[in-house]
């Protein structure tokens, strides 16, 4: 995990530079008249010197009539990549003992995820490129017009993906409430983590800019010291809770929301910052939290969890899912995925993820499922329905038909659906979705339903 950038990634300002010098010591210098011959008195300069301080350079005062930047202003903004990206202001904010003129501006990326919005300085964005705030319902109807069916549809993608449950009104008071991130890294173990999204911590923790999480409860703190006494005095070692699976050095904890409540909303308030979508923050008594954690011998390190409702009318097997970001690509999200099927088959119930999934949960679902399934139909000899499928991985039918679907392994026939399984076809579909994730060993897992536990 490299090293979290400064807030906002900012830049030192950048005052009147060499050239600026050169302009009045130089040019204008140059530019006086010599004292009269005759001893007498000077002549003035000539107008020459203002008219040059004056137009030198009419973008510049152009661009200085343009400050400070209206919200809703969309600019070019310079990224990570030493790109120009479109933005559009979110928000901003005066730079403490600054000019009237000097603020830091926070974006958003038009054409990405709101995880990679920013604090941005003014000489990351290019002025020029600068068009005015103007009525959101008139720029979506000129924008929608100019744009092609594919990249509407993409941008809708990024905007709305995670909250289709919600009504454009709805939508709206939820990006205003959390518009800007409120805590920019976190310190958890041995990493920094830079954050994604809003997360509603406590109003005491509104001015901190970075928190210290203890890894094994998840209290947080704002300072260093802080979380240097906590660790001198903290007992736990791992998640509380039971550890329903070992295999090697992964283990998997079953917390309970309402025995350990305190944990439990630490966990929602941690996983909020990576997590656009979700609104569990202190209603825990009625979930089931699974810590996933790499041990070792100075304990168990969290490296994701999923979360799943006690009782669940509409079949759920999964809530909340969440790998954190010094460990994603590295197969935990398939680990989890598949974690929550095998809970599934010791119940006797096929089951599916609560919607709406995040971007990345949908990538993750839908790598998952391909996998399984074409595996499946590669080693089955003869036909095989899609009852049968469901009933062998505990993937609900709908989830299924959607997958088959999706890669045209499907057709409609005679008033049924007939999985058409050519074998080249389930190689190159196997092949697109890549590796899978870490294996579950079901031997290892010890665990009884929460019904029966009850």
């Amino acid at each position: 995990m490299r090293e979290a950038d400064p807030p906002g990634n900012l830049r030192p300002d950048r005052r009147m530079g060499p050239s600026a010098k050169s302009e009045t010591n130089g040019t204008a210098s140059s530019n006086r008249n010599p004292p009269a011959a005759n001893g007498g008195d000077a002549q003035p300069p000539l107008a020459t010197n203002q008219a040059i301080t004056e137009s030198a350079d009419p973008s510049k005062k152009r661009k200085m009539g343009m400050l400070p930047l209206e919200v809703g202003t969309r600019v070019l903004c310079r990224w990570r990549d030493g790109k120009l990206h479109p933005v559009k202001v979110i928000e901003r904010r005066r730079i403490h003992n600054g000019g009237p003129n000097d603020y830091e501006y926070y974006v958003h990326y038009t054409e990405f995820n709101r995880r990679l919005d920013e604090w941005t300085h003014l000489d990351q964005l290019d002025l020029d490129s600068v068009e005015c705030a103007v009525d959101e319902k008139v720029e979506d109807k000129v924008t929608s017009l100019k744009m092609t069916r594919h990249q509407k549809r993409k941008i809708d993608e990024t905007h709305v993906e995670g909250h289709e449950e919600l009504d454009a009104a709805s939508l709206r008071e939820h990006e205003e409430f959390t518009k800007v991130k409120n805590i920019a890294t976190i310190e958890l173990g041995k990493y920094e983590i830079e954050t994604w999204y809003f997360s509603p911590f406590p109003p005491e923790y509104n001015d901190c800019v970075k928190l210290f999480f203890c890894e094994f409860c998840l209290n947080f703190m704002k300072r260093k010291e802080q979380l240097q006494r906590h660790m001198r005095k903290c007992d736990l070692k791992h998640p509380p809770g039971d550890e329903i699976y070992r295999s090697g050095t992964l283990s998997m904890f079953e917390v309970d929301g309402k025995k350990n409540k305190v944990y439990a909303q630490n966990l929602c308030y941690l996983a909020k910052l990576f997590l656009d979508h979700k609104t569990l923050y202190y209603d825990v008594d009625l979930f089931l939290f699974y810590v996933l954690c790499e041990c070792d011998d100075r304990g168990c390190h969290m490296v994701g969890y999923f979360s799943k409702e006690k009782h669940s009318e509409e079949a759920y097997n999964l809530a909340c899912i969440l790998t954190l970001p010094p460990y994603q690509r590295k197969g935990y999200g398939k680990f989890l995925i598949a974690f929550s099927y095998e809970l599934s088959k010791k119940e006797g119930k096929v089951g599916t993820p609560e919607r709406p999934l995040s971007d990345l949960g949908l990538l993750s679902y839908r790598g998952y499922w391909t996998r399984v399934l074409l595996d499946i139909l590669k080693k089955h000899k003869g036909n095989i329905s899609i009852k049968e499928l469901s009933d062998m991985t505990a993937i609900k039918a709908e989830d299924i038909l959607s997958t088959l679907q999706s890669l045209e392994l499907i057709q409609y026939r005679k008033g049924q659906h007939v999985i058409c399984a050519d074998p080249k076809v389930l190689d190159r579909h196997l092949k697109a979705a890549g590796r899978g994730g870490l294996d579950v060993d079901v031997s290892k897992l010890i665990w009884t339903p929460y019904k029966d536990q009850s």
